[in-house]
C-alpha cells in the first residue's frame, strides 16, 4: 500500500465537515462526517445497499 491510496474527491463544510474519499486501489467511496471533536467514516453504500466504486484513474504498487 501506498501512503497515496485515498483521495479526496468532495469536501463541503468547515466546523461540520463532510467528505467524499476514495480508494484509488479499490475504487470503493467513503463518506467522512466530522462536527466538533467527533468524526466518522464509513462507505458510501448505493440505493441498493452496495458501496459505490469510482473508475480506477490510478494504480499505486
Amino acid at each position: 500500500m501506498g501512503k497515496n491510496r485515498f483521495e479526496k474527491v468532495y469536501s463541503q463544510g468547515t466546523v461540520n465537515v463532510t467528505e467524499i474519499w476514495v480508494d484509488k486501489e479499490t475504487g470503493v467511496n467513503y463518506l467522512y462526517h466530522v462536527s466538533g471533536y467527533a468524526g466518522g467514516m464509513t462507505p458510501l453504500l448505493d440505493q441498493e445497499g452496495k458501496p459505490v466504486i469510482s473508475p480506477q484513474t490510478s494504480h499505486i504498487s
